[in-house]
């Protein structure tokens, strides 16, 4: 049944026309089926083995069953309206062990597709959210220049069964976090605490983008390109400007300036010497990574207000080179995650995207936020802090569009409640509720708001 209305109220923003309303989802978060027809262990499989790794102890089976679950989950998408579908395509999955193609395993996200295209939606595919197989790793992982190339092998397979179909190619998401967050502070898989080796994976990470797209180019003609989380980045106060200009160049500049300018910032690579990311980078390697793209996707949670010092020598964190990173409140209400709520940094940030680098197609691929739902006696869930959230970034975006940016599109995070990485499942982002015991999943209040926005191509008056 539709949650989508039958009558549309006038609008007060409208978003340009073919501008592209989707959810977004990854394979390790929703899922399952973690052993079925093929699939091997990823990072992330091992990782949440580790007492104390992920909250509750929770791991990647159930998750949400989408495995299993997937003819009905488009049934879902289509009573919301949705005109997008980005997932991810599991690499464990596709290629077990980083080895030869499992049929199995392709076969699966062929049938999605076909479904998708069915149902009206069109299929957006990420190639890499963070799910590296676990054998890779135990060949070195992205500190490994060979695991660039395995993943270009591995994109090929891919887009040579899925390229005829797919409306849109990311070919990493978030980078960051699978080199700082996963190598250098190891609060996600594969769980290490070494600044040289979270260096080196920066590095192989782009190259592994840029082999991608060679791939991606020799079998679809869809766009392509890749996912940043980016950050707007303020000082404290004129002392604390040097800490914002190295978690600026660390966080943003690090990934921007290769893929959009084909180089590393001078700056960044002084602040990193002392781990040798130089050292990584061949003959034709920024040439590679920063050939031109179709779009730029932008993950979008909040600003960071910095400030020095920070953490003791001796704590892990992912802003390697800076003595010390304070990352203050500011006094604005904050998501479940502990995370403020600022959408006029949206905003700012695709404005400075659109002054600062070349131009391009922007996508909103990622923005949500994680509130304690739950299922009310009268069988609904009544999110609206959630609604709240995306409508003050919706009317953020919006803005962007006026000062002159290429907007193109938005992906909400996300379409179901998932396994939220090192969280858990108790923090739930979804426009739906997905119960884990049972697996029954209820349209929450956010879902049938955004359902609306989809309908009418905007917001109601404020």
């Amino acid at each position: 049944m539709s949650v989508v209305p039958s009558s549309v109220e006038s609008v007060s923003v409208r978003f340009p026309t073919g501008f592209v309303w989707g959810a977004a989802t990854a394979s390790f978060q929703i899922e399952g089926a973690t052993t079925v027809d093929g699939r091997t262990d990823s990072i992330w499989d091992e990782f949440c083995r580790r007492p104390g790794a992920v909250a509750g102890g929770d791991t990647g089976e159930p998750a949400a069953d989408h495995y299993r679950r997937a003819d009905a989950d488009v049934d879902l998408m289509t009573s919301l309206g949705l005109g997008a579908y980005r997932f991810s395509v599991a690499w464990p999955r596709v290629r077990p062990s980083g080895g030869p193609v499992n049929a199995a395993g392709l076969d699966f996200y062929d049938r999605l597709v076909d479904r998708l295209l069915g149902a009206g939606i069109a299929p957006w595919v990420t190639l890499y959210h963070w799910d590296l197989p676990a054998a890779l790793e135990a060949r070195g992982g992205w500190a490994s220049r060979d695991t660039a190339y395995r993943f270009a092998e591995y994109a090929g397979s891919v887009a040579e069964r899925l390229g005829d179909r797919v409306a849109g190619w990311v070919t990493l998401n978030e980078p960051w976090c699978s080199a700082f967050a996963g190598y250098a502070s190891g609060r996600h898989a594969p769980g290490e605490t070494s600044p040289t080796r979270a260096v080196a994976a920066v590095h192989h990470l782009l190259l592994g983008h840029g082999l991608a797209m060679e791939r991606l180019r020799a079998s679809s003609s869809a766009p392509a390109g890749i996912t940043l989380n980016l950050f707007p980045v303020e000082a404290a106060s004129r002392t604390d400007e040097d800490a914002a200009r190295r978690v600026d160049g660390l966080q943003n500049r690090i990934f921007l300036d290769p893929v959009l300018h084909g180089s590393y910032p001078a700056d960044v690579l002084a602040d990193l010497s002392p781990y040798g990311l130089q050292g990584h980078v061949r003959d034709g390697d920024l040439s590679l990574i920063g050939a031109p793209m179709d779009l730029l996707g932008v993950n979008y949670y909040r600003p960071l207000l910095v400030a020095a010092p920070l953490f003791a020598p001796s704590e892990p964190t992912e802003w390697l080179g800076v003595e010390g990173v304070r990352f203050l409140p500011s006094g604005r209400p904050r998501t479940e995650m502990g995370w403020e709520v600022a959408p006029t940094g949206l905003t700012d940030l695709l404005v400075r995207l659109h002054q600062e680098y070349p131009r391009l197609p922007l996508y909103i691929t990622e923005n949500g936020a994680a509130y304690p739902d739950a299922v009310d006696a009268d069988g609904e869930v009544h999110d609206h802090d959630r609604v709240t959230f995306l409508e003050g970034h919706l009317r953020a975006a919006h803005a962007a569009l006026r000062h002159g940016v290429d907007l193109r599109g938005y992906f909400c995070w996300s379409l179901l409640d998932n396994l939220e990485w090192a969280e858990g499942y108790a923090k739930r982002f979804g426009l739906v509720h997905v119960d884990f015991q049972t697996q029954r999943r209820t349209v929450k209040e956010s879902g049938r708001w955004y359902a609306g926005v989809l309908a009418r191509n905007g917001l109601p008056p404020e």
